[in-house]
């Protein structure tokens, strides 16, 4: 089972009012949001919250309405791409990535977001190893007590 968060949860994480966030669950279906029956508290996936925190960005930041915001959404959840009348383009790729780019330009993203990543090159022979990244100044407390002065020696006993 895919793990799901409370209203109260997804609204903490998304930092708005409960009554805000139950209102557009009560309104609008969303993808992600599993409500069985009155009485059982929702619960919201990750996908879920993903097309709130749309839904808020867009209605916050933008000014669209919330029906404009769960439309474009829904619409990013299904399609991954959101043509919108002004001649921008809004395009949804995992994980977690939107891109808002000018609708002529949206072929040049698709080539760079096509493109494979770059490989890691490897370390050359002359690189430090591990353990010197790891411990740069030597056994500092490993085994320090053995290698200094023999009058400090561990069960020594002390005046």
């Amino acid at each position: 089972m895919q793990r799901a968060y409370t209203v109260v949860t997804a609204a903490l994480v998304l930092g708005v009012p409960i009554k805000w966030l139950d209102n557009v669950l009560s309104h609008f279906s969303l993808q992600g949001i599993v409500q069985e029956r009155q009485g059982v508290a929702r619960r919201i996936t990750i996908e879920g919250m993903l097309q709130l925190y749309l839904v808020h960005s867009l209605s916050s930041e933008l000014g669209t309405t919330i029906v404009v915001a769960t439309q474009v959404a829904q619409k990013l959840a299904a399609d991954g791409l959101v043509e919108l009348s002004n001649g921008i383009t809004i395009r949804y790729t995992a994980p977690a990535r939107a891109w808002v780019v000018p609708t002529n330009r949206i072929a040049e993203l698709e080539s760079l977001v096509a493109q494979p990543a770059t490989p890691r090159e490897l370390l050359p022979e002359k690189a430090p190893k591990d353990v010197t990244w790891i411990s740069p100044f030597g056994p500092l407390t490993t085994n320090a007590p053995h290698q200094g002065d023999p009058a400090f020696a561990p069960g020594r006993r002390y005046r």
